[in-house]
């Protein structure tokens, strides 16, 4: 028993060893050590109060981040246009190129299927030219041939202009009307002084016409002959990424320039011939030249038909006094409603339609930046620019795309 009884004590002891001890290699039973157990201590910080932020109403926020910005937009407008007005004596005439090219480049187009692109070109150049210099021939000659019977008619329509304002509603005396002619006349006189800076100036702007002539000219042809070229040189100016949205709208504002410059010509052709008419019908002098000077002015929208209208009236009321002038009006007003009316809506889609007051407007500028020739070519600019926009805008949105 005694055996037994120690055989089942050492059997034990195994089961205990496995449990919860470890051998010592020596037949011990040696606990596991416990790890000690380490608390970690915060140290106890004293709490700052933090400052109060300054609370700053959401509109402001709103308002000085769009301001920044937009100083910023102005700054950048601001230096292209002094840089355009440094380069206006160049800028210019390339514009002017751009439009006679819009005006005859179809004609290029239909030429050159049956001959070289330059010899198309150079015949285009020379039409534009000789119609250019047509006109012109035909001014001075009915400024030559009628210059006489133009100084009578203006001395008795002068004298009937006097009998009006004298026996007239505004009951003007004698003495009155002669303090106004001798004012004017001493006006006009006055400040022969400077008179030598008035030659030289004009000498310098006729330097710079006939520089700016021949810019047309060469910018025109190259234009004619090599546009597809030139303008995939542009092209290839603008990143990688943007060349085809680049593209694109270059090609929807040439469209568009070439549809407006098309319709301006028939609008401007129909004005002169209109007013023309009229002219003829009340004999008013130098009738012909008056509707050269229409059709130059209708390629002004809005302002330039009224300012030549204008002339033709004044032209009428000092040859034949105020009753043909009141009907030359009425001539002229007739025209005018008929092609603000009929055909600009006919003959402008709207991809090319500005809105009155922007018009009014973009000549405004015209003429404050480059004079006539600023006043010329600002609504065609104004067209291409609106045309770019839109597509830049729209290109790539669901409604294209369906």
């Amino acid at each position: 028993m005694a055996v037994g009884s120690g055989f089942v004590d050492r059997l034990r002891a195994l089961a205990r060893r496995e449990e919860i001890g470890v051998d010592d290699g020596e037949g011990v039973v040696v606990d596991k050590p416990t790890a000690p157990v380490i608390r970690k201590t915060t140290p106890q910080v004293e709490s700052v109060a933090a400052p109060k932020r300054v609370q700053i109403p959401h509109g402001v926020e709103v308002a000085s981040a769009w301001s920044w910005r937009f100083l910023v937009i102005v700054l950048a407008l601001a230096v292209i246009l002094r840089t355009v007005m440094f380069f206006e004596l160049l800028l210019v005439p390339v514009v002017i190129a751009v439009l006679i090219c819009a005006l005859v480049a179809p004609a290029t187009d239909v030429l050159a299927t049956g001959m070289p692109r330059g010899v198309a070109a150079m015949l285009s150049l020379l039409a534009v030219v000789a119609v250019v210099v047509g006109l012109l021939a035909l001014v001075g000659q009915q400024l030559a041939t009628g210059f006489d019977d133009l100084a009578a008619q203006v001395s008795d329509g002068i004298g009937q202009i006097q009998d009006w304002l004298r026996n007239g509603p505004l009951n003007i005396s004698q003495s009155d009307l002669d303090d106004a002619v001798a004012k004017a006349q001493a006006w006009i006189t006055s400040d022969n002084a400077n008179l030598a800076g008035r030659l030289a100036s004009v000498g310098a702007t006729l330097g710079h016409v006939l520089a700016g002539l021949f810019i047309v000219l060469f910018t025109t042809y190259f234009l004619l002959y090599q546009g597809e070229q030139i303008w995939a040189w542009i092209v290839r100016l603008f990143p990688r990424a943007a060349r085809e949205q680049v593209d694109g709208a270059g090609r929807a504002a040439w469209v568009s320039l070439t549809s407006f410059v098309r319709a301006t010509v028939v609008v401007a052709f129909v004005n002169a011939v209109g007013i023309t008419l009229v002219a003829l019908i009340l004999k008013v002098p130098l009738a012909v030249p008056i509707g050269v000077l229409v059709f130059l002015g209708s390629f002004v929208p809005v302002v330039g038909a009224t300012v030549s209208g204008s002339v033709a009236v004044l032209a009428a009321l000092v040859a034949h006094g105020p009753l043909v002038a009141l009907s030359m009006l009425i001539g002229v007003i007739a025209v005018q409603q008929l092609e603000a009316h009929v055909l600009q809506p006919f003959l402008l889609g709207r991809a090319v339609r500005l809105h009155p007051l922007a018009v009014i407007l973009v000549v405004a500028a015209g003429v404050v930046a480059a004079g006539i020739v600023g006043a010329l070519v600002a609504v065609p600019v104004a067209a291409m620019l609106n045309t770019i926009v839109k597509y830049l805008t729209t290109a790539g949105s669901p409604a294209d795309e369906s």
